[in-house]
């Protein structure tokens, strides 16, 4: 699944206020639910298992990016925000460097494999570094969205796609 048909603008989340993983975990669930996208109903179980599978593995990976998800039932398709941190965020990442570029995935329970092409477009899109500045100096949430389609046209046509 390519990232694009996972995101909108109204998804990412410029100027995260957060100041550690857990509120910024919350931080972009709320935007989710801010953006009708998830049921506050639903919160919790989408926290529990965000926070789970956290606290046994670090989401932190390198180039700044930090990709925090669980697997839930109250879902029935994958949801996805975008958090840019312009501080940056301990998330013990890999690379000992904070957070900057924060990808939440809520999936379906079941339903990891499905979505382990969008994992490894969301990192490329992070090693890609022209591609990751731009993101985490784009001062709109269309800015953001023109990198996104801008690396899947470019994975598209080197015959790879996200």
């Amino acid at each position: 699944m390519l990232l694009s048909e996972l995101i909108q603008p109204d998804l990412i989340k410029l100027n995260m206020e957060a100041r550690n993983k857990w509120d910024a975990i919350e931080e972009l669930i709320d935007h989710l639910i801010s953006a009708h996208e998830l049921r506050m109903t639903n919160r919790q179980e989408v926290v529990d298992a965000v926070f789970a599978r956290e606290h046994s593995l670090s989401t932190g990976l390198e180039h700044s990016l930090a990709v925090p998800h669980g697997a839930v039932d109250c879902v029935n398709d994958i949801l996805a925000g975008i958090g840019i941190s312009n501080e940056g965020i301990p998330f013990e990442s890999m690379d000992g460097k904070p957070a900057r570029l924060i990808v939440l995935l809520v999936i379906p329970k079941g339903a990891f494999q499905r979505h382990v092409r969008t994992l490894a477009g969301i990192a490329r899109l992070a090693r890609n570094q022209h591609l990751r500045e731009r993101i985490l100096s784009a001062q709109s949430e269309d800015e953001v969205m023109d990198v996104i389609f801008e690396l899947e046209a470019s994975e598209e046509a080197e015959g790879s796609s996200i």
